[in-house]
């Protein structure tokens, strides 16, 4: 005669961490996705900026000092590039390493202004030289009373 598991039986649990194994397969199968998501994102905006500058991957390659089958893999989503490497590949580009670190996952998005923008964009200034300008921006707001321009309206400054 079989009976029934009573609810305060540890019969009943049993089933609770076979649950929790399956649930935490899914979370790092999700992350794997994200991460294998991140590389060929990467990889495909790199290789649209290439091709929109006009640059051989050859001469991006040589710029950036990596080597051009490293470069192909990386734009094929083989592999994921280090910070330092999309530094060197955004200067071969001329654009902001910060959109590659934010595309490669890096670092977070964070809203910006047509101010902002327009720094990060301009192909003539270099990193350093945009980081200064919008650290002067944001201290002219702050004196100014108002909010960094990288907070959300909700946020308030202290």
């Amino acid at each position: 005669m079989t009976t029934e598991p009573e609810p305060g039986d540890g019969a009943a649990r049993s089933a609770e961490p076979a649950e929790r194994v399956g649930h935490v397969g899914q979370v790092v199968g999700q992350a794997q996705q994200a991460v294998g998501h991140a590389v060929d994102d990467i990889g495909s905006y790199i290789r649209a900026q290439r091709e929109a500058a006009q640059v051989s991957m050859r001469q991006l390659a040589r710029s950036a000092g990596v080597s051009n089958p490293y470069l192909s893999q990386v734009e094929r989503g083989l592999r994921k590039p280090s910070a330092e490497i999309l530094q060197q590949i955004a200067k071969g580009l001329r654009i902001s390493a910060e959109a590659l670190y934010v595309r490669a996952g890096i670092l977070e998005e964070r809203p910006a202004g047509k101010v902002t923008d327009a720094v990060l964009t301009d192909p003539t200034l270099n990193e350093r030289q945009k980081r200064v300008l919008l650290d002067v921006y944001e201290s002219f707001r702050r004196e100014n009373g108002l909010p960094d321009s990288t907070e959300t309206p909700n946020e308030t400054r202290k």
